[in-house]
């Protein structure tokens, strides 16, 4: 499988992880800290080819993401599922630690970011949901990114993000039909 954008990692153990998945050119921020010179080598990448941004479920990786966010409008974005990224015996998670497969998945299912609009699912949508208020909200959550290919986020930052991925509410409607039916099962 071949990806024409430019994926933007966390390392080199990330690197190696996806170039095992798909044969990719991988942009490597080197941790959290990304400083100027990656930002500028990710604009010029998100002009000529594209960018999707890869990083860890952790909050390092959403820090990272929320960087690339703000500096490089328009990208791409891949989530990896919490669950997905963890190695056995090990008490870290990350990209590194995912499977060929996982990755692959990831990609196949890639979210454009626009430009934010108003919302079209409220957050009144998502406590209806059972996704903002009660015990079982962040397990909801946790299940909901992975059904809608957007990841974890906290109940403010799942609003965002569902405005910001333009997710209809038809496709938030199924979801929550699948996460209802999930949870019968």
């Amino acid at each position: 499988m071949k990806i024409k954008e430019w994926i933007v990692v966390e390392g080199k153990s990330d690197t190696i992880a996806v170039q095992r998945a798909v044969n990719a050119d991988t942009i490597e921020t080197n941790g959290s800290a990304v400083n100027e010179s990656t930002i500028e080598q990710i604009r010029l990448a998100q002009k000529k080819r594209g960018v999707i941004v890869l990083t860890d479920p952790d909050y390092a990786g959403k820090r990272i993401r929320n960087i690339i966010r703000e500096r490089v409008p328009g990208c791409k974005h891949a989530f990896i599922p919490r669950e997905e990224a963890f190695r056995a015996g090990k008490p870290s998670l990350g990209v590194e630690h995912a499977s060929p497969e996982v990755i692959r998945k990831a990609l196949a299912n890639v979210k454009q970011e626009m430009p934010e609009t108003e919302a079209t699912i409220t957050k009144t949508d998502l406590i209806d949901a059972g996704l903002m208020a009660g015990p079982a909200a962040k397990r909801r959550r946790e299940a909901l990114g992975r059904l809608l290919h957007i990841g974890y986020a906290n109940g403010k930052q799942l609003h965002k993000r569902l405005a910001a991925f333009q997710i209809t509410k038809e496709e938030f409607a199924e979801a929550c039909r699948r996460l209802d039916q999930e949870e019968q099962a």
